[in-house]
């Protein structure tokens, strides 16, 4: 059985080669995300969705948003995935109770 992400280099084609390239030019120039912990930091390919990331131990994921390396949240519940600013209007009768609370505490920091 396949494994859905690798951090295994090996198994990235060009396209995803350059866009961890990418990450590695923002990771230096910028750093990590203000919420991104940096520990155990590697490279993933997710060989599904396409999707470079950087992960690290505790599973926390960042990813280039246009010119910017971001954090990249999945909610508990749902799934639902996004950065930052595709939460920050989210509606409480939208979202069930864990999704709210994790939009509230990790997402936004309220």
């Amino acid at each position: 059985m396949n494994k859905i992400t690798t951090t295994d280099l090996a198994k990235f084609g060009f396209r995803e080669l350059k866009l961890a390239r990418d990450l590695l030019d923002a990771l230096i120039e910028q750093g990590l995300p203000e919420d991104f912990e940096d520990n155990e930091v590697a490279i993933m390919f997710n060989t599904h969705s396409g999707y470079v990331f950087l992960t690290n131990a505790n599973y926390q994921a960042a990813i280039m948003n246009d010119d910017t390396l971001e954090s990249y949240y999945t909610l508990p519940y749902s799934g639902k995935e996004g950065f930052k600013e595709d939460f920050e209007g989210a509606k409480r009768k939208d979202y069930a109770n864990e999704d709210w609370t994790y939009i509230q505490k990790v997402i936004l920091n309220k």
